[in-house]
Formats: C-alpha cells, sequence, structure tokens
C-alpha cells in the first residue's frame, strides 16, 4: 500500500508540533520529562527524541543509562523524514553533551525548516550553572557559532549567558550587554532565565524581543524558595515556547505567565516535600517537580508578579 505523505503533513499542519530533542529520566521530571507534559496541556503535540535516558538525573550520584550519538540521531530524522513526519511549528532542544550530537542539531533545523519555513527554534543552552560547567567545554563554540545564529529563542541562565557572551555579569548594564550580543548572533527574543542580579528574596529575570522596528525590553522577580530544584530550567523554555505561540509573541504576557506557573510548581513541590520529610533534609526523590498535580496551574496560571518594561 502507497502512503499518502501529502495528506499526512496537510493534517499535521492544522496542529502546532513540537520536537523535543533533550535529556530523558525514567524516575523523575527533568529534560523531556519536564518538558513534554505541560506542552501536552496547553495544546501541543510533543514528540521527543532522548539525548541521554537514564534512570534518574545524576544530582542523585548514581544513575544507570545510554547516550544516544549523532548517527542515532541522524536515523531518527531519516526515519522521520522518509514517512513524511517531519512537519513541526516548533523545535525545542536542551541538555545535550557530545560535541557530534550539537553539530548535528545544524541539520536537523536545516531540514525541519526546509519543510516548514516558519518553524520556531527555542534553544535552552544547557551547559552549567553557578560557575560550573557541566558538558565538555567544546560545546561552548559550536554553541556560539552554529547554533545561536540559528536560534530563535534563547533561554540561558546567567552562567550560560556569561559563556555565551564572553561577558562577565555583575549589573544589569551587563546583562543588557550580553542581551544585545545575542541579538546581533540573531536571536529574535532572548530571556535570561535567572540572575543573581534581584536582592536577598528575589533572583531576577531578564528578557528581550526584537521584530523589525519594535523592541521589548523586561525584568521579572522571581521569589527565591528554600530548596534545590532540578527541571526548572527545561520547564521554563518549555512553558515559554507555549505562552509565546499563545499570546502571539506577547513577551511580557508569556513571561508573567511563566514565572506564575513556575513558583506555584515549586511552591507545591516544596509543601510536598516538607510534609513527607521526617529528617528535615528531603532529599532529591521528595523534591521531584509536582508537575502533574499541576496540571490545573498550568492550564490556568494566575498571574502575581508583573513583568516591568525597561
Amino acid at each position: 500500500m502507497v502512503r499518502n505523505f501529502n495528506s499526512t503533513k496537510k493534517m499535521a499542519e492544522k496542529r502546532q508540533r513540537v520536537l523535543s530533542i533533550q535529556s530523558h529520566v525514567v524516575s523523575g521530571y527533568v529534560g523531556n520529562k519536564s518538558a513534554t507534559f505541560p506542552l501536552q496541556v496547553l495544546g501541543f503535540e510533543v514528540d521527543t527524541i532522548n539525548s541521554v535516558q537514564f534512570s534518574n538525573h545524576t544530582g542523585y550520584g548514581y544513575w544507570k543509562g545510554q547516550v544516544l550519538n549523532e548517527k542515532e540521531l541522524e536515523g531518527l530524522m531519516d526515519g522521520l523524514r522518509h514517512n513524511g513526519l517531519d512537519y513541526y511549528t516548533h523545535l525545542l532542544t536542551g541538555y545535550i553533551g557530545s560535541t557530534g550530537f550539537l553539530k548535528y542539531i545544524v541539520q536537523v533545523v536545516k531540514q525541519l525548516r526546509q519543510v516548514n519555513p516558519d518553524l520556531v527554534y527555542v534553544c535552552d543552552p544547557v551547559m552549567g550553572d553557578n560557575g560550573k560547567m557541566y558538558v565538555p567545554k567544546e560545546l561552548l563554540e559550536i554553541y556560539k557559532d552554529t547554533i545561536l545564529p540559528l536560534a530563535d529563542i534563547i533561554t540561558p541562565n546567567q552562567f550560560e549567558a556569561e559563556l555565551l557572551s564572553g561577558k562577565e555579569i555583575k549589573s544589569a548594564d551587563d546583562a543588557w550587554a550580553a542581551v544585545e550580543h545575542f541579538h546581533k548572533k540573531g536571536c529574535r527574543t532572548i530571556v535570561l532565565s535567572s540572575t543573581d542580579l534581584g536582592d536577598d528574596q528575589n533572583l531576577l529575570a531578564l528578557a528581550s524581543s526584537r521584530s523589525g522596528d519594535k523592541r521589548t525590553e523586561l525584568t521579572i522577580r522571581i521569589p527565591k524558595l528554600p530548596g534545590t530544584f532540578t527541571g526548572t530550567g527545561d520547564l521554563f523554555a518549555a512553558l515559554l515556547l507555549a505562552w509565546m505561540w499563545h499570546t502571539n509573541n506577547q513577551l511580557k504576557l508569556s513571561l508573567e505567565k511563566v514565572i506564575a506557573t513556575l513558583q506555584t510548581v515549586l511552591e507545591r513541590t516544596l509543601h510536598y516535600a516538607k510534609e513527607r520529610s521526617e529528617s528535615g533534609d528531603p532529599g532529591f526523590a521528595l523534591m521531584e517537580l509536582q508537575l502533574i498535580q499541576s496540571k490545573a496551574d498550568i492550564e490556568n496560571p494566575q498571574t502575581v508578579i508583573e513583568a516591568k518594561v525597561c
């Protein structure tokens, strides 16, 4: 039987479809496990490619699993192409741990944009945090030279923004200089998902978007919570992708909804962990994000923190 691939693509084009390429864990919520459910709840079809598949996130100290290489990624993309299944409205990338795999992302973007020239590429350049890289240093130049110019939206944290821009960020002016650097690279929307430029009670996120002559620059406070969470950056990038589409690229409203959702999920997670912790230290298992329990809040976040226009 001959399949009608054109018909398949026409059906797909009626929906918002995300290809998410990042890590996966069997237990817990990081990478694709953190991104997929919120995107689905918000109305997106989500296909996933797992750059790694681990039993649990590496913060536990012990894990087992597999790492996908670039040849295997190429094979998956070829299968999608052969069957006419490579129409996507969005590409989302997160943790990638090898140079060859990251280099092949360039081919993925080219393939998907041949099928849909309007593809939106959201790149979370996961490389490290708090002054420490947890990917090979060789990935940095690939991100700088080949990935950033392809991305429409990027969501680095402060440390990643410093690495990618080559600029130390100690003030808001420093942060905006880094943002300007990314705009010159071709990125349309930049969100520094968390910086230490707030105060004792708050982190500070900075966001900038440009479209033609229109320019938007924002900051928003993120209340600090007394806990260590994993998967928050992955959740942040997925939510931003979703709300930028739902609001027709209104950055202020999107950012407010992202932060509202994120804070509610983290507060619920912290409450859950404290209730069940006997020693006072809840450990990693109890601090896994309470995503399923937050379904209603993901669908309809109640904005309580307003982003400020700069």
